[in-house]
């Protein structure tokens, strides 16, 4: 017997759960092998074994329907069968067993030879069950609830691990079967064989019925049960309950597009079902041999939310843009992200318009009329660099590539003389030379005005770069303090949503590989978020780069 057998409390261990996790894996692969495209349905279906849940099987006649029902027989061990298809001349007799005439003549008793008939079995198939007359289907459906078997006057308990039940069509609206209807969790439509070489190997090769199943893979009684137990004790963590609800508040959204109420539309789902449907996400967190829900499990609720092939479509939109957006926080960091590059260019943009030298100008007048600009430069603070005397200092107000080919990376201030600059000034636009940031090697700069009649100075790509003039005054203290908590909160936020990144980032790859959710949707998850990684890294380099600018703004004007 497999060492997972055994746990030695209600909940397992790591090595436990690992183990656990491995072994149902095998079990998947060896009821799936040699059916084709099916082994999707094959894991929905063992899944809900696992959690005591119902599946419904849509889809036209002769796909293999009863062999998945016949293939999970093998998940139990020393497991019964019991498969009916129905009709409507179909009796209880038939699907619940004959009457005993022995009791009857004796006790005066009504009481059902149950032996080989439904409330025997552990796995049921029922194939076209809305052919089924009432007397059926109430019986069936007290079952399903409370898998129980009301024998005469004695309440019987119904060993039904899994119903499996099949049809080709929905049934009809107010036919009196939207109840059991709703008790059938997991709902899976099913297709004819789409792939070639798979339709080829399934009519020259074929498929066995029977799955060959190795020791120790086949599940007991004892396991079976200490698992419920187990599912029973493990809690839906709030984050998991925030995201489920959120998929919730997704769905109700898409009815309320159309103008109607969604109990109104085939998008209604019970409070009962969403109960149903999370036994079901702690089922699948279980077997996948983790302790809590993971938003990874929620996109099994594709075939769990959906009534009829309209709405299975628009639950497919939904679980999808839920995936890649939000299951694992996608749209809030990238919402995020453009909030902090919203702000941190506001902030520019504040500090800009206070500091930006934006000249007058006037016509003179003469031979010939002539544009001349002006910059007050009576307050300027005067600075010394070796020999040089008589320089101003102008801080670069916008990172840049460095305004200096000797210089590597950015400029933060330049000096220039105040008598080449003025003269500059007043022609619009030359060079000048100076030193920049702690050189004390002059270089040429090209000054010029932008569009509003600002001073710029040209960086080496030739894109301009605005400047302000450093005065006796210096910076205004309360004002770079706002600036300096506005650059500082930024970078926070910048930093939570980056810790949060990583922390949902890891969440995900934890839950993988999935046993119970194909692949596909998984590597698109992996996409969206290296997509935001890489967004993240971006807006994290540029608003460093200002944030660190703003923060040392005070220095500069030293």
């Amino acid at each position: 017997m497999n060492s997972v057998s055994s746990f030695s409390s209600t909940r397992p261990s790591h090595a436990e759960s690992a183990l656990l996790s491995e072994r149902i894996q095998n079990l998947v692969n060896a009821l799936s092998d040699g059916v084709y495209e099916r082994e999707s349905t094959i894991k929905l279906c063992l899944l809900a074994a696992l959690a005591g849940e119902s599946v419904f099987l849509l889809g036209p006649p002769g796909i293999a329907k009863s062999l998945i029902a016949k293939r999970l027989i093998k998940a139990f061990d020393n497991s019964s069968y019991f498969e009916y298809l129905m009709t409507r001349f179909s009796t209880p007799e038939e699907v619940f067993g004959p009457l005993s005439i022995q009791e009857l003549k004796d006790n005066g008793r009504y009481v059902r030879l149950t032996e080989g008939y439904l409330p025997t079995a552990q796995v049921v198939f029922l194939d076209e069950i809305w052919k089924a007359g009432p007397a059926i289907l109430n019986t069936l459906l007290t079952v399903v609830n409370e898998k129980t078997f009301k024998n005469g006057n004695e309440i019987e308990r119904v060993p039904m691990r899994l119903l499996v039940s099949a049809s080709n069509e929905l049934p009809d609206e107010e036919s009196g079967l939207e109840a059991l209807y709703d008790r059938m969790l997991v709902r899976v439509y099913v297709n004819r064989i789409q792939n070639k070489q798979n339709f080829k190997s399934m009519l020259t090769v074929g498929t066995n019925e029977e799955a060959e199943v190795p020791p120790g893979l086949a599940i007991t009684d004892d396991e079976y049960h200490r698992w419920q137990d187990a599912l029973n004790t493990l809690p839906l963590n709030d984050e998991a309950f925030e995201k489920l609800y959120q998929l919730k508040t997704m769905l109700e959204a898409r009815a309320e597009e159309q103008g109607v109420d969604i109990s109104d539309t085939d998008l209604y789902v019970s409070d009962r079902r969403w109960k149903k449907a999370v036994k079901l996400l702690k089922a699948s967190a279980f077997f996948n041999g983790r302790d809590e829900v993971n938003s990874l499990d929620l996109l099994l609720l594709q075939d769990c939310l959906w009534n009829s092939p309209e709405t299975h479509a628009v639950v497919n939109q939904v679980i999808r843009e839920f995936a890649l957006n939000h299951a694992f926080d996608q749209q809030y960091v990238t919402e995020t992200l453009q909030v902090c590059e919203n702000d941190i260019e506001a902030l520019q943009n504040s500090i800009e318009d206070q500091f930006a030298m934006e000249t007058s100008m006037e016509v003179a007048t003469g031979l010939r009329k002539k544009e001349v600009y002006h910059y007050d430069l009576r307050k300027a603070k005067i600075y010394q660099v070796g020999q040089t005397r008589n320089l101003i200092k102008l801080v670069l107000l916008q990172s840049n590539l460095s305004v200096s080919e000797s210089e590597k990376g950015d400029t933060r201030w330049v000096y220039v003389t105040k008598d080449e600059f003025e003269r500059v000034v007043k022609d619009g636009a030359g060079d000048v030379y100076g030193y920049v940031n702690q050189s004390t090697t002059m270089c040429r700069l090209r000054v010029e005005l932008d569009a509003a009649n600002c001073l710029v100075v040209k960086d080496i790509a030739n894109r301009s770069v605005l400047v302000t003039l450093v005065t006796e005054n210096g910076i205004d203290e309360t004002l770079y303090a706002e600036w300096k908590e506005k650059a500082e909160s930024i970078q926070n936020t910048l930093q939570e949503v980056e810790t949060r990144l990583l922390r949902v980032r890891s969440s995900f790859h934890s839950a993988l590989p999935h046993i119970f959710v194909s692949p596909a949707l998984p590597i698109q998850i992996e996409e969206s978020l290296q997509n935001t990684l890489h967004k993240l890294e971006q807006v994290g380099k540029q608003v460093d780069k200002s944030a660190t600018r703003i923060l040392n703004l005070d220095r500069f004007f030293e």
